[in-house]
């Protein structure tokens, strides 16, 4: 039996550390690694799982072939090799290279995946995607505010007085950050849950407050108001570091009596909560994704942070602003800004970019040439991206289209060749983490199943049958050794980090500042905090301040329910789901729905209903809920369409007003028992 230190490297906050042990070339057990502070418990259920992920009978481990609707052949590596490359060849010399679309998600984060890139490039260029189905609106708020994002370790958070988690569910979707939360309210911090939900966080707070969906920003600068008005504000701190708070108190402000109405908080609860926060630091704010994914998303983080910012909670133990804490994400594209914006004038001839919140619409809308080929990995768009059926339709137009996945996804559904993808445990990698401080190596320690091969072998078989010639620098070729060699070299310029040091355990990431912002120096033009710069404006066309706007909305009136698609705690988006240790610990999918809502419709707990609007219709099964405001529908995002799911069909293609993320919440629906037959 042997046992190494991995990593996880899904798209969750934690990225956790744990031992694994091998036997026979299966894993055996899964234990917690105690050294990565951040996550000395272990991994959770998702992680756990990875016992039957690895070796699960539902897993493709040869090439499929599509032999008509839903029927498919195993064929041989190399003939699906063989295949890929004469057809992809074909259409390019057809069509031109753009022809082809280059989707990658964020299923299995790496330094690895960069080799995609090169190999592409090689190719010719192709259209891939700017922007981001997760959390931009949130990091461009941060970043042109603060210059850099970033915030205190994970367990500084024992150190804050007052804990404000906002939107955010931790207790389902970073569990290791609600050990810490508990463990601070165990030593007498207050925590304060602010959400439109009861999550099973907010059980665990001092006080809740549920405002109206998409009004946070209405919240946030009533309670800023409050604490201007009321001499409440950190003068000191904002005079010697912050920029534009004049007129932040001039354009921004928003009544507690203003706020009532827009928002449901009556004005003398936003002066308690406002009192509050002000006066029983170090405050630490803990936002979480889902506020942002609204079209005014952007704009209701930066109202957030000002709180953070006038009460001087910032550059401060116990204290901050964690949207997310980028120190470890090191070879990520985030770093990169190309990888997220559009650059007309730089991307060519390599490639041609389009949004990724409206993937299906801009797909269809090509010209010059028209997308004739697709190419999807670590990702499954299909069920993901907004406007699931464009999406369809899009990949329905494709004369060839290839995903590369462990399981038979409802994009995979789609692909004309189904590539097996490896398991994290059988290439050697290097991933970092937006929450946790460090940098971790994940080892080779299974020998892959079937014909499953990494992308980045993929992309090596391929480049040599379509005469694609590659720097090993940019593309390392086939082996484990070479993998790692390749590693080692892509990590040198870093200092602090080996691959021989990673390989003991987390390493912290190079130049690690614990608590963030510390030396109150600050990575914009100013040098300070910039509650107010113009860039907004001129990069995003919104005002200059913080500001509330109406989350827009259309057809209130024949649909008057609005719908939020949060994660849950038994997935990452839409993985994990298939799996029967997931199934057996969590409930059947279900759409949550309030009391009143249901008895007005006469829908009960099990029944079968329609959610639909004026996209499309899902039929799902009703879960009745007094855990829900009246006028709330939850459609958890990555439940599998055969499951039920699907909500991204009722989801508009529309963009934050930052940062050119997907605004997933906010539309309209409305539901109505299913017919029975």
């Amino acid at each position: 039996m042997d046992e190494f230190i991995t990593a996880c490297p899904r798209n969750c906050y934690s990225t956790c550390s744990f031992s694994v042990r091998v036997e026979n070339n299966r894993i055996t057990r899964i234990l917690p690694y105690h050294s990565n502070l951040a996550t000395p418990e272990g991994p959770c259920i998702k992680g756990l799982s990875y016992i039957e992920r690895s070796a699960s009978p539902k897993r493709i481990i040869h090439p499929l072939q599509r032999t008509g609707d839903n029927n498919w052949k195993e064929i041989p590596l190399q003939e699906a090799l063989d295949i890929i490359s004469g057809r992809l060849l074909d259409i390019r010399s057809r069509y031109g290279s753009r022809s082809l679309f280059w989707y990658r998600g964020s299923g299995k984060s790496g330094l690895i995946n960069e080799t995609g890139t090169a190999f592409w490039k090689h190719f010719g260029g192709v259209t891939i995607t700017y922007g981001n189905l997760c959390w931009p609106a949130g990091l461009e708020a941060v970043r042109l505010t603060l210059g850099k994002v970033m915030h205190n370790l994970p367990w500084d958070l024992v150190n804050a007085k007052t804990i404000v988690v906002w939107g955010k569910n931790p207790a389902e979707t970073n569990i290791h950050e609600m050990a810490f939360i508990c463990k601070a309210r165990t030593s007498g911090t207050k925590v304060i849950v602010i959400d439109p939900r009861r999550t099973p966080t907010a059980d665990k707070a001092d006080i809740v407050v549920m405002p109206r969906l998409g009004t946070d920003a209405a919240l946030a600068l009533a309670m800023a108001h409050v604490i201007i008005n009321e001499n409440l504000a950190d003068e000191c701190f904002i005079k010697s570091n912050v920029t534009g708070f004049e007129l932040f108190r001039k354009e921004s402000l928003v009544t507690p009596e203003e706020c009532e109405k827009i928002s449901g908080i009556p004005s003398g609860e936003v002066r308690r909560l406002a009192r509050m926060i002000a006066g029983e630091g170090p405050v630490t704010f803990i936002p979480g994704y889902g506020l942002q994914r609204y079209r005014n998303g952007g704009q209701t983080v930066r109202a957030i942070l000002s709180l953070a910012i006038i009460t001087g909670n910032i550059g401060k133990k116990g204290a901050g602003f964690n949207y997310a804490n980028l120190q470890s994400y090191v070879f990520d594209a985030v770093k990169e800004p190309e990888s997220y914006y559009p650059d007309p004038e730089n991307d060519r001839p390599f490639r041609r970019s389009i949004s990724m919140a409206k993937t299906g619409t801009h797909l269809l809308e090509q010209k010059n040439p028209e997308i004739k080929a697709i190419w999807v990995e670590r990702g499954n768009p299909v069920l993901q991206a907004p406007d699931s059926a464009s999406v369809r339709e899009a990949f329905s137009r494709s004369e060839f289209t290839v995903v590369t996945d462990q399981f038979m996804t409802d994009t995979a559904k789609l692909a004309d060749i189904v590539l097996p993808s490896t398991d994290i445990f059988e290439q050697s990698d290097i991933t970092g983490s937006y929450w946790s401080p460090y940098v971790q190596f994940r080892p080779k320690i299974l020998e892959p199943s079937g014909d499953a091969v990494p992308e980045s072998e993929l992309y090596y078989l391929l480049a040599i049958k379509m005469n694609l010639q590659i720097p090993e620098e940019l593309l390392p070729p086939p082996g484990n050794e070479n993998a790692e060699k390749w590693l080692s070299s892509r990590i040198s310029g870093y200092t602090g980090l080996s691959l021989d040091d990673l390989r003991k355990g987390p390493v912290p990431a190079p130049g690690l500042e614990e608590t963030a912002y510390s030396d109150l120096r600050f990575a914009t033009p100013s040098g300070k905090i910039e509650l107010c710069p113009e860039r907004f404006h001129d990069l995003w066309g919104v005002t200059a301040w913080p500001s509330y706007v109406s989350p827009a909305a259309t057809g209130e009136s024949d649909f008057p329910l609005m719908l939020i698609s949060p994660n849950t705690t038994s997935r990452i988006h839409s993985q994990f789901g298939n799996l029967d240790i997931i199934k057996s610990n969590s409930a059947t999918p279900a759409t949550e729905i309030s009391v009143p809502d249901a008895r007005k419709r006469g829908i009960k707990t099990g029944d079968r209903i329609v959610v639909f609007n004026g996209m499309g219709s899902v039929e799902t099964t009703a879960k009745v809920t007094q855990r829900l405001q009246r006028g709330i529908v939850v459609m958890h995002n990555g439940i599998w369409i055969e499951e039920g799911g699907g909500c991204n069909f009722l989801t508009a293609p529309h963009e934050t007003d930052m940062g050119f993320g997907a605004a997933f919440h906010g539309n309209r629906i409305e539901i109505r028992k299913a017919v029975e037959l």
